[in-house]
């Protein structure tokens, strides 16, 4: 007997042309396109003022002693609350009723866990390590492909570096602000983004051709107003702290997506000029590198010239993809467009080097590795697994799952660091931990590997 055929229409099968022409609504011109900006920007004020003090600015939580015994700070509760109690000049947190826990900001914690680098067992590492005299490392999060997690991936990292005791610079590279979003950044203008780092690179470019003309007694070229102005301007202007303590900003609005045309025809005007290198040697000359431990780098997802940037500064690079064949297929095509990209920057400065006989150009990564995110392992195992088949060491063996806690944390408008466990089943909270807290095991693991590395060179050269 044949089963009895559904009698249900699909919804595509009915629709009817006089009824779709009334719902449609009025074409939209470019003001429909203004309101809607104005209608999100509403939206987003609401959402963001979700977590902000009444002065409008955001707040970092409180840390229980159940939490920095736990996560920050490894030792005992019990020997935790006996050196505060020895201690009473130290941070004795606030609680929150009579004889109720007790809880720390984020600045009393790193106060405290600088006390027992100092006084605590020399067997624990309280302090986080970094080699004296070396330069903070640069870490770039970067994929053409939107939704894989870039953003969310490099600010949960920064994150977990502050409460691991790091000093932390986040860098918004890219125009849309969504990492300047998460910090709470206030930016006006392209003035305020790396902008005018860049603008000052080139325009020292081009005083040093004018002085080469002005020594072969020709005329100088003149710079322009934008140029001028960007000279006097450095780094530090440009960095805003956050709601976290050890975290640091330059932001990104909108304006800054002027880059992407901007630099082009600088390049163009001078071909000599080193526009990849623009941001590592701007950072550097204004001492960020030696004020900060760790530099994240959040590049547009595309690869134009504020990521090709991004991605000549960074010495580790991240590239978060999920488990599944487009964005495979996507990342393989983004690392081939890398190749392209840098090996035609190589070859076409390496042909001059060779005629000039000076040392050629060749860039280099203390590490690449890719990350798979939103990873759900009832559904993706067999296809992560593949991948890992493929790629080898260059795909990172921890995967970050998606748990209750990120998807709420997400709703919240915070990070899973910035989200109270109170507010979670304590065992959905230490779940959703253990996925990020993984990804920055992984991730510190690069950064210090390649720190000792750094040190290991340096004292070799120098023996």
């Amino acid at each position: 007997m044949k089963p009895e055929q559904s009698t249900v229409i699909p919804p595509y099968l009915t629709v009817d042309p006089d009824l779709a022409a009334t719902q449609i609504g009025a074409p939209v011109g470019t003001d429909g396109f203004a309101e809607i900006a104005r209608a999100c920007a509403a939206g987003r004020r609401d959402l963001s003022s979700r977590g902000l003090e009444d002065s409008g600015a955001r707040r970092l939580r409180m840390f229980s002693t159940w939490e920095i015994t736990r996560y920050l700070i490894p030792v005992a509760t019990g020997h935790f609350r006996r050196v505060l109690k020895e201690n009473p000049e130290l941070p004795q947190g606030a609680s929150e009723t009579a004889g109720g826990a007790k809880w720390f900001t984020l600045d009393e914690v790193l106060r405290l866990r600088a006390h027992f680098g100092a006084r605590g067992s020399k067997a624990k590492a309280y302090q986080p390590w970094r080699p004296e005299g070396l330069p903070a490392k640069m870490v770039a999060v970067a994929n053409f492909k939107g939704g894989v997690g870039k953003t969310s991936t490099a600010a949960h990292l920064a994150m977990s570096a502050a409460l691991d005791g790091y000093k932390v610079l986040v860098v918004d590279l890219d125009s849309q602000g969504s990492m300047t979003s998460i910090f709470g950044g206030k930016v006006a203008d392209e003035w305020q983004t790396v902008f005018p780092l860049l603008a000052r690179h080139y325009a020292r470019h081009l005083q040093g051709q004018n002085q080469r003309r002005l020594d072969r007694g020709e005329a100088p070229q003149p710079l322009d107003d934008a140029l001028s102005d960007a000279l006097p301007i450095r780094a530090e202007t440009l960095i805003q702290p956050t709601h976290w303590p050890n975290i640091d900003l330059i932001g990104a609005q909108l304006n800054l997506y002027w880059a992407e045309f901007q630099i082009p025809v600088w390049r163009m005007a001078a071909r000599g000029w080193k526009l990849w290198d623009a941001l590592t040697e701007s950072l550097a000359a204004d001492g960020v590198l030696d004020q900060y431990d760790i530099v994240f780098l959040d590049t547009p997802p595309a690869l134009g010239y504020l990521t090709i940037n991004g991605l000549a500064a960074a010495d580790i690079l991240l590239v978060p993809l999920g488990a599944s064949f487009l964005e495979f297929d996507s990342t393989g095509r983004f690392f081939d467009m890398l190749q392209s990209t840098f090996g035609s920057i190589e070859e076409a400065e390496n042909m001059a080097a060779r005629a000039l006989g000076r040392e050629g150009l060749r860039f280099e990564w203390d590490a690449v590795r890719a990350l798979v995110t939103r990873y759900d392992g009832t559904q993706q195992a067999e296809l992560a697994a593949l991948m890992q088949s493929y790629l080898g060491p260059t795909l990172s063996p921890h995967r970050q799952g998606f748990t209750a806690l990120i998807g709420q944390a997400g709703e919240q408008v915070q990070g899973i660091y910035e989200a109270d466990y109170r507010d979670f089943n304590r065992e959905t909270y230490v779940r959703g931990r253990e996925t990020f807290d993984a990804t920055w095991a992984s991730v510190k693991s690069l950064i210090l590997g390649a720190w000792r590395r750094d040190e290991l060179a340096g004292r070799e050269a120098a023996e």
